[in-house]
């Protein structure tokens, strides 16, 4: 484990002393979701800037294991995993025991003794660890990557039993949130969704980020019509969407629709791709290596998301920033990065038929049309630079004014 006293400080780019930071996290790689992949490139930037971090995350077994060195994102960081538990009827999710959280908490701050935490969900080990936090007059900063639909969407409950549940974490939510300095969402609607949800203000959007320099864009004409979705096969995102639009365009275009990702709904889409009778036409990806996805991504002709749960996509901005025309749900998030007309068109979230147009309209457009929705995509993104996230995050950590 990295030894918390260090007899030499270093500084950071900017002849500060470098902060020891504690991210706590629900999901963590291996995990494969926006959530994860979030934190992951959050830590691996900090490290780069030269701060100390530790993240606390589940295990991928049931263990209580020492903390050790994990490479991520290319650098290297000191991971704490608690013993977890897999949900039963779920491929991936792991919890820690929520009774426990205080107690794991409890524990890893005694070895950290961070300047800060922050905590990436208010769920299991964010919520112990803000409470834990706060006792001790740790600086804690929260961010929220939460939506009702996901939660439901791991549950078993009937409706009623869903109802509760939701009002129950949306006021665990309210709680925890209020004990941190700030809070923080990934957009300025997900910002004004979370707090019309649990009334509380001052909720700050801070995107996600991408190292646009990891994508490329191919700004030439294609020679065929791909269809590209990244992201989860679960219910949430509503891939069945995009599949019955592909089955309502024109044979004539011959387009393909390649799905990159995994998840519990995998099976279901394959059966329902050959009951559309499109099963020659789609391509199951599956679970990809970064050089695949981008790959992808780059030959792809329009990007397609339907999910209804997005409070930003990572997966939308990557598409961006891979220069690609993007046909999204009308739904929370995503009109933040897509705007009709410019950099693609936005279709009433479940409306097939409406997808199906707005995707035959970018596929059967114009070289020149095309070349311009193209560059909209590609300076849409600029904003959302990493190295943007990690100043305004660097500001939360210190309690310094924002960057403009």
């Amino acid at each position: 484990m990295t030894d918390s006293s260090s007899a030499h400080t270093p500084e950071t780019a900017d002849g500060r002393r470098p902060l020891r930071v504690l991210i706590g996290a629900d999901t963590f790689a291996p995990d494969i979701n926006g959530a994860a992949r979030f934190a992951e490139r959050l830590a691996a930037g900090l490290v780069e800037r030269g701060h100390e971090v530790h993240v606390t995350c589940p295990n991928t077994r049931f263990a209580d294991e020492p903390a050790r060195t994990e490479t991520v994102e290319g650098q290297p960081m000191t991971v704490h995993r608690l013993p977890s538990q897999k949900l039963w009827w779920h491929e991936w999710i792991r919890f820690v025991w929520p009774w426990r959280s205080k107690h794991h908490a409890r524990r890893v701050l005694d070895r950290v003794k961070p300047d800060v935490v922050h905590s990436q969900s208010h769920i299991v080990i964010g919520r112990g660890l803000t409470r834990e936090a706060r006792k001790r007059g740790i600086r804690v900063v929260a961010t929220n990557h939460v939506m009702p639909e996901n939660i439901l969407d791991h549950t078993t409950l009937p409706d009623w039993a869903n109802r509760i549940l939701v009002k129950l974490a949306w006021d665990d939510a309210k709680r925890t949130f209020r004990m941190a300095a700030a809070v923080t969402t990934p957009t300025r609607r997900a910002a004004d969704f979370l707090e019309k949800s649990i009334h509380i203000s001052g909720v700050i959007p801070v995107s996600c980020g991408i190292d646009r320099t990891h994508y490329t864009a191919d700004l030439t004409p294609r020679s065929d019509n791909r269809i590209v979705f990244v992201g989860r096969m679960t219910t949430e995102k509503q891939v069945d969407v995009i599949l019955r639009a592909l089955a309502q365009v024109d044979p004539a275009l011959d387009a393909k629709l390649d799905l990159v990702g995994q998840g519990d709904q995998e099976h279901a889409l394959q059966q329902l791709a050959a009951e559309l009778g499109v099963a020659d036409r789609v391509v199951f990806h599956g679970r990809s290596t970064d050089e695949h996805l981008r790959a992808t991504l780059t030959a792809g002709s329009v990007f397609a998301i339907a999910s209804i749960a997005e409070l930003q996509s990572i997966a939308t901005m990557e598409a961006m920033a891979s220069g690609l025309p993007i046909v999204a749900a009308n739904a929370v998030a995503l009109p933040h990065l897509v705007h009709d007309g410019e950099n693609g068109y936005l279709f009433e979230p479940g409306d097939v038929d409406d997808l199906a147009a707005k995707l035959t309209t970018v596929l059967t457009a114009a070289p020149e049309e095309r070349l311009r929705m193209q560059q909209a995509s590609l300076d849409g993104v600029l904003v959302h630079d990493i190295n943007r996230t990690l100043d305004t995050f660097e500001a939360l950590y210190r309690g310094d004014a924002l960057p403009a």
